[in-house]
């Protein structure tokens, strides 16, 4: 496993034709059970092993997002959620791409566990490649790369609400009995939980909208067994992203 934070500057350097996998997340109420960096936990916790799997080096994980919705996970709604505006988060991703360019990395692989980033880092992805034309940016995140029977076998106790609404719910709990089990508060797992989609957006977000508890569908089923199958499964997907559009 390759840390960038545990390499030295000379190991830095003699490091360039490794790809950079840059791990971003957020810092957001994730339920009562679950703590505010759960986004950011996964997504590092993923990189360390596809690192170890590809001697990618892991740069410091990105542990602040843009703003969460608040059917998708609760928004400014809750105490503990910290967001970024759009324009910051492209800032800020366009300028640590830049700087790996400058350093001679031209592999950069975005492991991105907050889906309201999405958008934002890809803007940033389009400034910096027109930038430096010999860079290459791919951005994947663990649930795009699941196939419907791991998404069956995953939820097998409750009907699958769609990813929206899979909000500290049964893959987020379950990634986090797998990667960060000390951090789960199981006596407080909540299981019946029933939040109402809606066919449109609407700011201010009302405190209604979301259930209390801050989880948009239950964790029944939640399980560090279902989480290394999800883990597993990311690993597979990244590593043919590796070998399709890096070569390695």
């Amino acid at each position: 496993m390759k840390i960038m934070h545990h390499m030295t500057r000379a190991d830095f350097e003699k490091a360039q034709d490794n790809v950079v996998v840059l791990p971003v997340g957020s810092t957001e109420q994730h339920g009562p059970h679950l703590p505010l960096g759960v986004d950011s936990y996964i997504a590092r916790g993923i990189s360390e092993i596809l690192s170890e799997r590809t001697g990618a080096i892991v740069a410091p994980t990105l542990t602040y997002g843009y703003k969460s919705k608040p059917l998708s996970g609760g928004g400014p709604l809750f105490k503990g959620t910290i967001d970024l505006n759009g324009k910051t988060l492209i800032d800020l991703v366009y300028d640590i791409l830049c700087e790996f360019a400058r350093d001679g990395y031209n592999k950069i692989f975005i492991n991105n566990a907050h889906f309201e980033n999405q958008a934002f880092i890809e803007e940033a992805m389009d400034l910096a490649c027109q930038a430096f034309p010999k860079l290459k940016v791919v951005q994947s995140n663990w649930w795009d790369v699941l196939d419907n029977d791991t998404v069956n076998k995953v939820f097998s106790d409750v009907p699958f609400p769609g990813w929206a609404f899979e909000h500290a719910a049964i893959t987020e709990t379950s990634l986090m009995l797998f990667l960060k089990p000390e951090l789960v508060r199981k006596n407080l797992i909540p299981e019946d939980v029933k939040a109402k989609a809606l066919p449109y957006s609407v700011y201010p977000a009302r405190k209604e909208m979301v259930p209390e508890c801050g989880a948009l569908a239950p964790s029944k089923g939640s399980s560090a067994e279902k989480g290394k199958l999800i883990v597993d499964k990311a690993i597979e997907g990244f590593l043919k992203i590796f070998k399709d559009e890096f070569n390695v």
